[in-house]
């Protein structure tokens, strides 16, 4: 696990510009570093140890000297691939899986790159080609970014803030991905918060020629359903099979490996799992939970540690800590990201990091198994189809004359919308109506998701693949590696294990939902090895009252956002007053959107000072 950078091209003190570069990036691997220097690329990485801690300093070359990778991330099955090279005659220098991947490149090129179990971003320098081979994992776990200028990619790296440091980039603000920012609390689109900075989509690898600049944007990979009929015991037995194969796949480690734990269901799996492994060895797991004074899941986490007999840790968070960190937090993302449960990752990392090196969390499950509650509201909906659409725009009129926030309103606009025209994945902060009040900057759409919606599937399974395509990776794997890593924690997530991936698109519906369950090939599979009350417990999501952290700095928080420059330029400040900031208006109701735009000043302040 490390941090990499890349410069495509020849520039004056390329040696100075390739260090800055590489250190601004140290947290993601603060035990060594190491660089190459060609006149076509030259490439840096900084090194978190996990695996051959002696031997395994990058970038790593070729015997021949033809080949030289820089890689960030974890190869499950590299001992499986390691000895199939072997048993061809590829020799290995050290014990690491970044040889392995180097090697299997030599011998399969771009193929290569379907047959990783992991997690990743590499690049490969073909000297003998003259090309670069830059890839990404399948879901996006680990990040990626390059500069892209008149058409030429002039470098790229594992966080922007180093592209930052490219001499030739000049820094400006992208107002489409800040509009988009508003719905989504995150960026969607591919182009970042910073114009002529991309993000490599998941399951992508890009091929550059190094003598002309031309490069090739490739598809390899993609999550789909290919739904087959599966007998509910054979399939609790295989899923049982699957996931303990995947936590022991995701353990291999020369270093201290832990598990987060909530009171919820998906880490109390992985937490079951790895801790069988450590028992094996006679070892006990060390558990995290994080939570505040005011909402947490201590109790229900404490069942499951019982359970495993782990070595627990508890967390306790405030709010005057949580406020003060938010700059920092922001620096880190490089992108706005205003999901209130970061702060709690971040501090959970944190503690995390002072007992073990590798954690294992339970992202991916909820997009994979049919997690989210809002995937059974097309099963309630069928219910409203008996009732004529004139009743239900005319319950509607009457519910919003009585009040906008009237419990279950916007179930019946839904009910009166398709699934397209109304879900975009995760957390809708600001409606349309809204942005059009807000925003008085260059006229943008909202991104349109219909590519995820054009499958021959049920409504809840296109929620799914919104959600597989745009969520998780902006928002849920963004946190969860952005605020490892700020802590030097590698953090590994089985779930997302492409056997497992492979296993969840067999599911058909009655698999994921059933009596109004969600997950349910999950939660059968669990009867008898988790406790009763963490199997059938529902998804509530991270506990973190963020309007107690408003309230408590509300005068602070309206001035950094109404006095924010970019926000003064590009948004009616005084319709933010009336509708957020007056003190006639509840805090909870409007506390996201305060927080949304926040996070946003926040990040305005950190990257464009003013």
């Amino acid at each position: 696990m490390c941090g990499i950078v890349g410069i495509v091209g020849n520039l004056n003190n390329k040696e100075k510009v390739l260090k800055e570069m590489n250190d601004i990036i140290a947290h993601r691997g603060p035990d060594d570093d190491g660089f190459f220097y060609s006149d076509y690329v030259s490439l840096a990485m900084r090194r978190l140890s996990i695996i051959d801690l002696s031997h395994g300093k990058q970038p790593i070359s070729s015997f021949d000297g033809n080949y030289t990778i820089v890689f960030n991330g974890e190869i499950y099955n590299y001992q499986i691939l390691r000895k199939e090279l072997e048993n061809e005659g590829f020799k290995f220098t050290t014990e690491t899986d970044t040889e392995v991947i180097l090697n299997l490149y030599i011998r399969d090129k771009e193929n290569a790159v379907s047959k990783l179990r992991g997690m990743f971003a590499f690049a490969i320098f073909d000297k003998k080609e003259n090309s670069l081979f830059i890839a990404r994992d399948h879901f996006g776990i680990k990040p990626l970014y390059y500069i892209k200028q008149n058409n030429q990619i002039q470098a790229f790296g594992s966080e922007i803030k180093s592209l930052l440091k490219h001499p030739l980039y000049k820094k400006e603000i992208n107002d489409e991905a800040v509009y988009n920012y508003l719905f989504f609390q995150y960026n969607p689109i591919s182009e970042t918060f910073f114009k002529n900075i991309f993000k490599l989509t998941p399951g992508h690898y890009l091929k550059l020629d190094l003598t002309n600049g031309s490069f090739v944007d490739t598809k390899y990979w993609e999550f789909s359903f290919a739904h087959e009929d599966i007998e509910l015991e054979k399939g609790k037995e295989e899923l049982q099979k699957i996931l303990e194969d995947s936590v022991s796949a995701h353990m291999i480690a020369d270093v201290p490996v832990g598990s987060f734990l909530s009171g919820g269901i998906d880490s109390s799996v992985i937490s079951y799992f790895a801790s069988k492994v450590m028992k094996k060895s006679g070892e006990k797991l060390s558990t995290f939970t994080i939570g505040f004074k005011e909402a947490n899941e201590w109790t229900e986490a404490e069942q499951m540690v019982e359970k495993i007999d782990s070595d627990h840790n508890k967390i306790i968070l405030d709010w005057k800590e949580y406020f003060e960190i938010l700059p920092k937090i922001v620096w880190h993302f490089d992108e706005p990201v205003s999901d209130p449960s970061a702060v709690n990752i971040y501090f959970l990392a944190r503690e995390a990091r002072k007992k073990v090196k590798v954690v294992l969390s339970g992202e991916g499950s909820d997009e994979l198994f049919g997690g989210y509650n809002i995937y059974l509201e097309p099963f309630a909906r069928e219910k409203l189809q008996y009732l004529p659409v004139f009743m239900r725009k005319g319950l509607l009129n009457i519910l919003t004359k009585i009040s906008p926030n009237f419990r279950g309103i916007n179930y019946l606009k839904r009910s009166l919308n398709n699934v397209q025209d109304w879900y975009i994945g995760g957390a809708s902060i600001f409606k349309q109506n809204e942005v059009d009040q807000i925003w008085k900057g260059k006229e943008y759409k909202k991104i349109n998701l219909s590519e995820f919606f054009n499958k021959d599937c049920s409504d809840s399974e296109k929620m799914q693949y919104v959600d597989i395509n745009t969520w998780l990776i902006g928002d849920i794997l963004a946190k969860a590696d952005k605020m490892t890593m700020a802590n030097s924690l590698e953090l590994r997530v089985p779930f997302l294990d492409i056997e497992v991936a492979k296993f969840a698109s067999k599911l058909k519906g009655n698999m994921k939902w059933n009596n109004g369950e969600t997950k349910y090939i999950l939660r059968e599979a669990m009867k008898g090895v988790i406790p009763e009350l963490t199997r059938k417990r529902k998804k509530l999501g991270f506990p973190t009252p963020v309007e107690l952290m408003i309230k408590d700095n509300f005068s602070e928080v309206e001035k950094l956002i109404v006095e924010n420059i970019y926000i003064k330029n590009n948004f009616n400040v005084d319709v933010l007053k009336r509708d957020l900031f007056d003190i006639h208006n509840p805090i909870k109701e409007n506390s996201r959107k305060i927080y949304t735009l926040l996070v946003f000043a926040l990040w305005h302040k950190e990257f464009f000072g003013e």
